[in-house]
């Protein structure tokens, strides 16, 4: 439940980012300080023990959660215009949302290139990876123990392939502009390691439910 609350607030923040985009200077300044604070929760976590270099990480997350806003906004505020647009025809109208939102792709990747030859000048792989999981509400770890308890008897390429599948679905999700939208990308890759175990014989339902049922009995006795 707390799980819930932490990622219904993270999506409501996402959600009123674009009104902070195009608000007051001081609405503006009020996000800044929001997304600042939460990129600090990422930063302290990093065991940086100079005060300013820590601060300089956090700086860093803080300005890409701004600029990712800005590219899902201004996206957002294109498309809303369109489907506002009655004078447009049906296909003619998809077309255009279509092209608007493939524009943005581009541009997202550009910007989490750039994320990554930033937090590389100051942080260790093992620090990045930390910065990639806190913007992620460690789904990854989270998703890949949950397989690794479900499927004890997984051979060691296919724990591999689990792991490189949810590796792809988080960077895909840092990029997202919502909880919603992060936790969309994890389950498009959770589709592809299900089919990729069927392919591989892994009989998964049974094991599903099993394990389900022993995290409820768990849940009962704590």
């Amino acid at each position: 439940m707390r799980k819930f609350i932490l990622f219904a607030l993270a999506f409501c923040c996402f959600v009123s980012a674009g009104v902070a985009q195009q608000g007051t200077e001081a609405e503006r300044a009020a996000y800044r300080k929001v997304i600042t604070g939460r990129a600090d929760k990422i930063a302290v976590k990093l065991g940086i023990q100079d005060t300013v270099k820590k601060n300089v990480v956090r700086d860093i997350i803080a300005d890409q959660y701004i600029a990712l806003n800005d590219i899902h906004s201004s996206r957002d505020e294109k498309i809303k215009a369109l489907k506002a647009d009655k004078s447009l025809d049906k296909d003619v109208r998809a077309s255009k949302v279509s092209l608007i939102e493939a524009e943005a792709g581009p541009k997202l990747a550009r910007l989490h290139n750039e994320y990554m030859i930033k937090l590389g000048k100051q942080l260790s792989k093992e620090q990045i990876e930390k910065v990639k999981d806190g913007m992620t509400y460690s789904v990854l770890p989270i998703t890949y123990k949950g397989y690794l308890e479900m499927l004890p008897d997984l051979k060691e390429n296919q724990k591999e392939q689990i792991l490189a599948y949810l590796t792809e679905a988080r960077e895909y999700a840092m990029n997202a502009g919502s909880s919603e939208k992060k936790h969309a990308w994890f389950g498009k890759f959770k589709g592809k390691i299900n089919n990729y175990l069927s392919a591989e014989g892994v009989e998964t339902k049974k094991a599903r439910e099993d394990w389900e049922k022993k995290l409820k009995e768990r849940q009962q006795t704590n």
